[in-house]
């Protein structure tokens, strides 16, 4: 089934990873820049001509006045399942260890695609989504990822919790963010193989999700207002793991600057 992405940076990167794109839809007018140019190129070189489009016209196949312009339709991307855990955990990582994100509950599109950038930038090895109760992979996810998302491996899974187990059964720590952990994140130790989960918008992680953690972490505050959105938490927590793992960190500086 087609899907719709929109925005100059989701739809440049879903054209770099090599994803058929079938019709793209420009605003006349457009002022050109780097990313536009390099979208012509790409397109054109996969046979596909632009189709000038007015933005009232963009604004309903986006379902968005945010589209710079620009949308297209490209060929629904893969998503692997839990099966693909097991090689992961078997390819060699360079000089640090297998690292997953897990969402538990989150809904809101604009946090699952800020994750996910995070996640791409701080050198996630897959992020894992529950097939119930997370936020689709939208046009609105991959435009808040900045086209992130499409350099990541994802994995939809039917049940975290039995994900969960098997990734302990597989010598993988899994860590909790939770606003009543005991352990600072700054003081434990996640350097090894981790599973980090992040739960829901204001609830936080399920009670039964808490429970197969081998330990929750929080994260020190310091203002009046003890509480961060999912996506600055989530944020914060890889930062502090790629801190520590130090190389991986070092990586993803490089990329970002």
């Amino acid at each position: 089934m087609p899907e719709i992405l929109y925005g100059r940076n989701p739809v440049l990167e879903a054209l770099r990873v090599g994803r058929r794109v079938r019709r793209l839809l420009l605003a006349p007018g457009l002022s050109s820049d780097q990313r536009l140019s390099e979208i012509l190129e790409l397109a054109a070189a996969g046979g596909v001509a632009q189709e000038p489009t007015p933005r009232g016209r963009l604004n309903d196949v986006a379902h968005s006045e945010h589209h710079q312009g620009v949308a297209a339709y490209f060929d629904g991307r893969q998503v692997a399942n839990v099966e693909i855990l097991r090689d992961l955990l078997d390819r060699p990582a360079g000089a640090w260890a297998p690292l997953f994100l897990c969402l538990d509950g989150v809904q809101d599109p604009q946090n699952l695609g800020s994750l996910a950038r995070s996640a791409e930038v701080l050198g996630v090895t897959a992020m894992i989504l529950p097939r119930h109760r997370t936020a689709p992979l939208s046009a609105a996810a991959a435009k808040a990822s900045a086209g992130a998302i499409e350099h990541l491996q994802l994995v939809r899974v039917v049940n975290l919790v039995q994900t969960l187990r098997q990734l302990r059964d597989l010598e993988v720590t899994v860590v909790g963010l939770d606003a009543a952990g005991k352990q600072r994140c700054d003081e434990a130790d996640l350097r090894g193989a981790v599973a980090l989960v992040v739960g829901a918008e204001g609830a936080g992680l399920r009670s039964l999700t808490q429970r197969h953690c081998d330990y929750l972490v929080s994260i020190p505050m310091g203002g009046q207002v003890q509480s961060l959105n999912v996506s600055v938490a989530g944020a914060l927590l890889l930062y502090e793991t790629a801190r520590q793992r130090r190389f991986g960190y070092q990586k993803a500086a490089e990329r970002i600057g």
